[in-house]
Parts: structure tokens; sequence; C-alpha cells
């Protein structure tokens, strides 16, 4: 849940030291290279934010075995983010326009992330309205892809306006892992109220009174 926050707070900070920086025309990427004053804010960002993705993937992965879901979507799902972390890690130390920035796109196998949790997912009970968060944002990823990527609606993504759909499909890309972790924590820890509870002294007492006392009731009648 940290890594989205911390991705978006050095953003911002790296702005706010870039003047005169566009966000219709200008990359996120450039705030990191050359041309930026303090281009060591950013990257720093990006590379904590990196190793936050590989921690949540190892965490989503075993929330899934947690809750019963079978291993090879949880495993895929650590993957997923995995890669997306060494992308980011190594897009961090090689600076924009150098060509090994690019693999920065490995963070878009994060993309794919909410097909394997609801995988790993499909028989939990309690979390439903994760489900069906993780359905929309696939979607909504998958319209800005095909948006972004010029396959419809050639044209409305342009030079003038691109820095802003950039913008709008990291903010996505990013910021529902910090959601579906919040939900999937909160999950887990009302599981584990429960277990706790179950395993207390005494909790099982109650029913086995109930059935002696209702078995005496039969024995009068």
């Amino acid at each position: 849940m940290a890594a989205p926050v911390l991705a978006l707070v050095t953003t911002l900070i790296a702005i706010a030291l870039f003047p005169g920086f566009d966000h219709a025309t200008q990359f996120l990427s450039e705030l990191g290279a050359g041309a930026a004053r303090h281009p060591q804010i950013f990257n720093a960002g990006v590379a904590v934010s990196g190793l936050g993705a590989g921690i949540a993937g190892l965490g989503f992965s075993l929330a899934i075995l947690a809750l019963g879901g079978p291993r090879v979507p949880a495993a895929m799902t650590a993957l997923a983010f995995v890669l997306a972390a060494i992308g980011l890690v190594v897009s961090s130390l090689y600076h924009w326009p150098d060509p090994r920035h690019l693999a920065i796109n490995l963070g878009l196998g994060i993309q794919l992330a909410p097909l394997f949790l609801l995988w790993g997912l499909a028989r939990a009970s309690g979390v439903d309205r994760l489900r069906w968060f993780l359905v929309a944002v696939f979607v909504l990823m998958a319209v800005l892809t095909v948006i972004t990527k010029h396959l419809v609606f050639k044209g409305t993504v342009n030079p003038q306006n691109v820095g802003w759909w950039e913008r709008a499909f990291a903010v996505v890309l990013v910021g529902w892992v910090g959601v579906a972790a919040f939900l999937l924590e909160r999950r887990l820890i009302l599981l584990a109220r429960e277990s706790a509870e179950a395993d207390a002294p005494g909790a099982n007492r109650l029913p086995a009174e109930a059935s002696v006392i209702t078995a005496t009731s039969q024995l009068r009648d």
C-alpha cells in the first residue's frame, strides 16, 4: 500500500522542482532525465517503488494461499510483480532516453495481475468487492492500452496530450495495487480474528453446554 503513495509523492516533488515541466507534452520519465534539476529524486522514487512492487507481489501470492487459492495463480501473480519490480529498478538506473530505460515496460505485466488474482481468489469467501474491483481495473487498463497504442480511435492520443494519457494510465496501473492490498489485508485480519476467537479457551464450551441442556430437555419430555 505504501509503494503507490511513495511513487505519487516523489513524482509531485520532482515536478515541483522542474520549472516549466509540461504535463501535456512531456513524459514522466523526463523527470529523471538530464534536463531535470534534481533527477535523483524521481529516480530514487521509481527504484524504491519497484522494490515495493516486488514485495507486494510476494504478499499477494501469500494472501492467495492463505485464502485457500491454488499455487499456480499465486506464483503467476508474484511473477508479474517481480518482473515489474525489475523493470522499474533498471529504468531508474538507466535514464531516458537511454534505450535500456525501456525495461520499464516490464511493469506493464501488472496489467495481467488482476486476472491472476481473480483466478487465485475464485473460491475465496468475503472478497466479492475485491473481485468486482479487479474486473473493473482490468477492463479500464485494457481500454487505456488499446487507445494509447492507437489500435482504436486513432489520433485521440497525440503529441499535444500524450502526457495526460500517460498520467491517467500510470494512476490506474499503480493505484489499483494499493486498493487491492488494502482490501486483502482487511479480509486477512478478519479471518485472523475469527480464528483467534475460535481457538480461545472456552470458545467451544457454549455449544457443548447447549447440547447437554437440549438433551436433558428431551429426556424430560
